[in-house]
């Protein structure tokens, strides 16, 4: 038996800086602004912030230290408990970013449930580029 999950990188390129997207997109203040799919509103909390979500009520979210490699990693932690970890990077591509983030599909999601999360993070992924870019 495999301890590998499915996964899918999703990736969009952004006519912006590394630096400017990665300092927009790990300001959890912002969420609300680009993580459109699922993102009410975002307050602070002790060691993460909470994100308040239009479906699944309250989430925690708390990105890696800040770094100068463009690491976006996050822990998600959903109210039933449960916390795992996005792997998210943004890296130069010519003059502007790429911006890739890791979707592993968890025990107990469906293969419908999946591609749903994928095309959410493609979504908020293309609404970080609107938001940049404009």
């Amino acid at each position: 038996m495999s301890s590998t999950m499915q996964a899918v990188t999703i990736s969009v390129s952004i006519e912006s800086p590394p630096q400017d997207v990665y300092e927009y997109a790990a300001n959890p203040a912002n969420s609300p602004e680009w993580l459109t799919s699922f993102c009410v509103s975002a307050r602070p909390a002790e060691d993460e912030w909470i994100l308040e979500t239009a479906a699944e009520g309250t989430m925690g979210l708390r990105y890696v230290e800040s770094n100068p490699y463009g690491v976006l990693d996050h822990r998600i932690r959903l109210e039933t408990g449960e916390t795992f970890v996005n792997p998210m990077r943004v890296i130069p591509n010519g003059t502007g970013s790429e911006v890739l983030f890791t979707l592993f599909r968890r025990e107990g999601v469906t293969e419908a449930q999946f591609k749903r999360d994928a095309e959410m993070v493609r979504s908020d992924l293309l609404s970080l580029k609107r938001v940049l870019e404009k």
